[in-house]
């Protein structure tokens, strides 16, 4: 596999920035409850933001955002480029009394990250705190196994009681930190690619039909996607997505060296630029599209990162198998601790995605289908 790519930039046409606007922006992304099935607050910033763009704008039944930016090219090819609203979360399922509620995972959450994570509880943002019995009263026994769902519940506190339901939802209650380069939040997964499809739906190359859909329930089955690329009926689709870094120093002792020529011990590490997916669990990225995304790299200088096969999942997943089939790939931004109370990712790592992806549209051939696969 191809070493993550540090060149230096050419001078390239204008493309979107990432500023202090752009920040902000994402900062109330990643602020707004977004949990599988409850979309409605990261549902009304993208409207807000994309409305004066589009030509046309809707929501479907399941609560996707779908618009198109029409282009003037005489022979364009119809893109749709998908990133998840929904972030992982909790629903609330029963009520223990005093304050102290069960509940259950929505989406991918491992329990032993949980105990001790401050959470926002229902439509009020009721603060509350996952809680555990404590290491002072355990057993040498349960000290040892691993910590599942039935140990944990979320605890409002005794005054909150009455204002907590079973079906609530509950979400991380992380903030938005800058940390020098890096920016740390809650559902960076995947507001860090909703930001960034607004940006490109804002300033859509005029020789494509740029088709954006902001999905639902990505975390729970690609759910939103599905439906949104029947509807579309793109020619070809793009993901914009997140996807764990595996470049932790303590990695070294499995033989990881930050010297290594080529990417052979990890998918992805912060400020190596967007990955682009050769393969996932859920989807073979289409070779005319890896071909196109990385030449374009090459050509304009833009770093990237290649991630290789294995694991995980996006929206592509869903999309490739509608209708006869529909050319698909993913490229993310790396991210570190993913589906747990923050991630942490690299802002130049969003500014070269941003890059790769608008000028890849730029350059794309209206033929680019057409040549063999």
């Amino acid at each position: 596999m191809m070493a993550p790519r540090r060149t230096q930039k050419a001078n390239l046409p204008s493309s979107p920035k990432v500023g202090a606007p752009q920040l902000r922006l994402l900062e109330r992304l990643c602020c707004a409850r977004g949990v599988s099935g409850n979309e409605g607050e990261v549902r009304q910033i993208v409207l807000e933001q994309i409305r004066p763009s589009a030509d046309t704008l809707k929501v479907d039944a399941l609560g996707n955002v779908l618009a198109v930016r029409h282009g003037s090219a005489p022979q364009r090819l119809r893109v749709m480029i998908a990133a998840h609203m929904d972030e992982v979360g909790m629903m609330i399922t029963s009520d223990e009394g005093d304050g102290i509620f069960r509940f259950a995972a929505v989406g991918g959450l491992n329990p032993r990250y949980l105990p001790g994570k401050s959470v926002w509880v229902g439509s009020a943002r009721l603060p509350g705190v996952i809680g555990m019995k404590p290491i002072h009263l355990t057993t040498a026994e349960e000290r040892q196994r691993f910590v599942s769902m039935d140990d944990l519940r979320i605890d409002v506190g005794f005054e909150n009681r009455k204002k907590v339901s079973p079906g609530d939802w509950a979400t991380f209650g992380t903030g938005f930190a800058r940390l020098g380069e890096s920016i740390c939040a809650k559902a960076l997964d995947d507001r860090i690619g909703v930001a960034s499809l607004i940006e490109l739906f804002r300033n859509a190359p005029p020789n494509i039909e740029l088709l954006a859909a902001f999905t639902v329930q990505e975390e729970v089955g690609l759910r939103g996607a599905q439906v949104a690329a029947y509807a579309l009926d793109p020619h070809l689709a793009i993901a914009l997505d997140c996807t764990p870094a595996h470049d932790l120093p303590a990695y070294e002792a499995h033989g990881f060296k930050p010297i290594d020529a080529e990417n052979l011990h990890y998918n992805t590490r912060l400020g190596g630029g967007p990955a682009i997916y050769i393969a996932d669990r859920a989807t073979i990225s289409d070779p005319r599209l890896i071909r196109h995304l990385t030449s374009t790299g090459d050509e304009l200088n833009i770093p990237y990162q290649l991630r290789q096969p294995g694991g995980g999942g996006t929206d592509a997943g869903a999309i490739h198998k509608q209708r006869a089939g529909i050319p698909s790939i993913s490229v993310s931004v790396p991210g570190r601790y993913p589906h747990t109370g923050l991630m942490i990712a690299r802002i130049a790592d969003w500014k070269n995605t941003l890059a790769l992806i608008y000028h890849s549209l730029l350059r794309l051939p209206p033929d680019l289908l057409a040549h063999e696969r």
